[in-house]
């Protein structure tokens, strides 16, 4: 592993991509629990592991730092692609921190990298300059998780129930529009969990969502904050919730979803913000007048495709700039958004990390995918940090909250358990 050069120099790449005639499940590649590094949706994506180079930006100016330095690897590099896709190529798999405060954001540029795009498979390869050790390719077993056990996090419910109350009573005294709180909780293995077997169980699971994996940071995200390929940009916004109920039909659970004014308010701050954020780089965008529907296993989403085309400029700006003008939206911050974040750091008093932040992948084009770190867990050893969040408008109602946030908590404890 080569770690980023200071001051701006960067790194050599020797990159090489080829077609692969592999019918087997990207998942399944992953040798090793170590350093796994996923990006998959029904199927189709990419899976890697080692590491060829690394960057950890930090604070406000993450963003920037980021691209720059990505910008200057992919200057610096020597590409053989034999396949040329969106994914082949110089790649990084891409975390950042939902918030400015200094540490947590990561690109790594793993050192094998297999992907899949419309029925297309292909490896990559990658070295940088001093780095000419093989990559180890030793399989190791896919580990299933033992007895879990839970405990409570920096928040816990009784404390998320309270700062829940203390942002409802100041939104409906005209503080603020919306701001979306979470929780954390804690889960404890006998044994170090594999990330492979609980994206397995995500992948099974939840096939319509982005399952994820980046240095630790693994789950399954239905919410992509952007899509970029050349001028082409997409977001789907998710914003109002609702959970099955006993005896309510998942038909009836729609409906009600759809025609509950709490959260339509709810979706509407989400889109009108990414909208409001986007709309200066683009030079069409369009946003679905009502939203539709989005059903999971265990919630269903108000959810809205926004999609547009970039300006024509010289200096078009990378899915890394487009995240940073438009993070975070109001469907994980608020809006306004200064406000939103600050209460969110007053009233949670607990440090996100990466949960909620963009995390996803870029190539050397400036393209690539981007969602919303949701549904998810920082798994490090035995310990595996969960996170969950519901959006807040002056109508919230505190118990209702906690229950729409142990729902979200489902997806990634089924697959730590292995239920």
């Amino acid at each position: 592993m080569t770690s980023a050069p200071e001051k701006g120099i960067a790194a050599r790449l020797r990159v090489h991509s080829r077609p692969m005639g592999a019918d087997t499940e990207l998942l399944d590649l992953l040798p090793a629990p170590d350093g796994v590094l996923t990006w998959l949706r029904d199927g189709e994506g990419l899976v890697g592991w080692g590491e060829a180079l690394r960057f950890t930006p930090s604070g406000p100016n993450r963003f920037t730092q980021a691209d720059l330095w990505w910008r200057g690897v992919c200057e610096h590099s020597e590409v053989l692609d034999e396949v040329r896709l969106p994914g082949t190529g110089a790649v990084a798999f891409v975390s950042m921190a939902f918030a400015d405060h200094p540490g947590d954001s990561v690109l790594v540029v793993p050192r094998v990298l297999v992907g899949r795009r419309d029925g297309v498979t292909w490896v990559t390869e990658i070295s940088a300059d001093g780095d000419g050790a093989p990559v180890n390719r030793s399989v190791q077993p896919v580990r299933r998780t033992g007895t879990v056990r839970y405990s409570e996090g920096e928040l816990p419910v009784t404390g998320y129930r309270r700062a829940v109350r203390a942002a409802v009573d100041r939104m409906r005294a005209g503080e603020l529009g919306k701001v979306v709180l979470a929780h954390d909780l804690v889960a404890t293995a006998e044994e170090p969990f594999d990330p492979r077997f609980l994206l397995h169980g995500l992948a099974e699971r939840y096939p319509s969502c982005w399952v994820y994996a980046v240095e630790g940071l693994l789950g399954a995200t239905p919410e992509m904050l952007l899509s970029k390929l050349d001028d082409e940009v997409t977001s789907r916004v998710l914003a109002g919730t609702s959970w099955p109920h006993g005896g309510v039909s998942a038909d009836e659970l729609a409906a009600r979803l759809l025609s509950s004014p709490k959260n339509r308010e709810e979706h509407a701050y989400a889109v009108e913000s990414l909208v409001e954020t986007l709309r200066p780089h683009c030079a069409t965008l369009r946003a679905p007048a009502s939203p539709e529907v989005l059903r999971l296993p265990n919630v269903l989403h108000l959810s809205s495709d926004v999609t547009g085309r970039l300006r024509q400029t010289t200096d078009a700006p990378s899915l890394l700039r487009l995240a940073a003008a438009v993070h975070p939206t109001a469907a994980v911050g608020g809006t306004p958004q200064k406000a939103a974040v600050e209460m969110i750091a007053e009233l949670e008093r607990m440090d996100r990390g990466r949960y909620a932040g963009p995390v996803g992948w870029i190539d050397a084009r400036g393209d690539g995918e981007l969602g919303i770190a949701l549904r998810c867990a920082q798994v490090i050893g035995t310990t595996a940090r969960l996170f969950a969040g519901c959006g807040l408008v002056a109508d919230s109602d505190p118990d209702s909250e906690v229950t729409e946030a142990a729902a979200k908590l489902v997806p990634i404890r089924d697959a730590l358990e292995g239920n």
